[in-house]
């Protein structure tokens, strides 16, 4: 499987989060080409700042192989990484990220800052804006529809 297959499989999650009201984001971690971790956003329902897609797919990776360290995994996700998720990349040890939209306003993988940049103790490898316009499409139209309901509720 390409990494194509696992970015669709992101966006079908991203799909559903959205369907919940939530902010379309998907991810997932991939061991020897196996899906052993899935994410999607769940700050709303949950009420949680840290509920992203990429923590809830690293933590369900960390239970299914029994320990923290995911150096053989790859973490595909349909937006760039915040702050505090490129920082449980660097944490996890994950070996590579793949990610389809850039984030212009809390991007951490090279659109705010980068922090695989700095010196820390790990830094994966890093494919950017595969499936970008499909991705994008998602979050685009997803705010759109908001403003559009929050204008009519106005």
């Amino acid at each position: 499987m390409d990494d194509r297959f696992y970015m669709e499989e992101c966006l079908r999650l991203a799909k559903e989060a959205a369907s919940r009201g939530e902010v379309p984001v998907g991810a997932i971690v991939v061991r020897n080409g196996q899906i052993i971790g899935r994410g999607q956003n769940r700050r709303e329902a949950d009420k949680n700042a840290l509920a992203h897609a990429e923590i809830e797919a690293i933590e369900a990776a960390c239970r299914f192989l029994g320990g923290w360290r995911l150096w053989e995994c790859d973490l595909y996700v349909t937006l760039e990484p915040c702050p505090m998720c490129a920082g449980a990349i660097i944490n996890s040890r994950i070996r590579r990220l793949v990610f389809g939209a850039h984030d212009p306003k809390a991007g951490a993988c090279g659109s705010v800052v980068n922090l695989f940049d700095l010196p820390f103790n790990h830094k994966p490898e890093t494919v950017a804006g595969l499936m970008a316009e499909e991705c994008s499409k998602e979050l685009t139209d997803f705010f759109a529809d908001l403003r559009s309901k929050n204008k009519e509720e106005a």
